[in-house]
C-alpha cells in the first residue's frame, strides 16, 4: 500500500539524496523539510553545488532507511515553491535558522514522486513494492523474485 511507503518517509526524514553533474552521481545527506502527500520539499543554498548540479540536471534520487527497511523515491527538481511555503519551511526546520540568518538566503524546491520502491526485509521472504506514480500502477513481489504489476 502506497499509503505505508509515504508514512515511512514522515517518519524517516533524513535521506541519501542523488543528483548527477555530467556523467558522475553525486550523493549527500539532505533533509525532507516538509511532505504533502506526494510531494517533498528541500531547501539548499545557492552557493552549493547541490543547487547548480539540479539546474543542470533536474533528476533527482532519495533513499530513507531504518532497519531492514526502505523507501527510494525518483523525481525532479521544481523551484516554484512558493513564499508562504518557504517561510513555513525555514519557520518549522530549526536546523535552517542556525545555518542561515533568514528564509530568503536559501533555495527552496519541490520534488513530485514520480516513482517510489519500498523494500521490507525482515519478513521471510521480504517484500518489494513499486510504485509508479506517473502511470498509477503498482508492482508487488519478493526480492529476488520478478513481481507481477497491477493497476492501483
Amino acid at each position: 500500500m502506497i499509503q505505508q511507503a509515504l508514512d515511512f518517509l514522515k517518519s524517516h526524514i533524513e535521506v541519501a539524496f542523488a543528483t548527477c553533474e555530467g556523467n558522475r552521481p553525486h550523493i549527500r545527506m539532505f533533509q525532507i523539510m516538509k511532505q504533502e502527500d506526494t510531494t517533498l520539499y528541500f531547501a539548499t543554498s545557492r552557493e552549493k553545488q547541490v543547487y547548480k548540479q539540479l539546474h543542470e540536471n533536474p533528476y533527482i534520487e532519495i533513499m530513507a532507511s531504518a532497519g531492514d527497511a526502505f523507501v527510494k523515491c525518483c523525481g525532479r527538481a521544481d523551484f516554484d515553491v512558493d513564499d508562504t511555503t518557504a517561510r513555513w519551511i525555514y519557520d518549522n526546520n530549526p536546523v535552517l535558522a542556525r545555518l542561515y540568518t533568514s528564509y530568503d538566503k536559501l533555495a527552496y524546491f519541490k520534488m513530485e514522486i514520480e516513482q517510489m520502491d519500498h523494500y521490507d526485509l525482515s519478513p521471510t521472504p521480504p517484500i518489494f513494492k513499486h510504485y509508479d506514480l506517473t502511470n498509477n500502477t503498482e508492482a508487488n513481489g519478493y526480492v529476488g523474485e520478478r513481481y507481477s504489476s497491477k493497476a492501483q
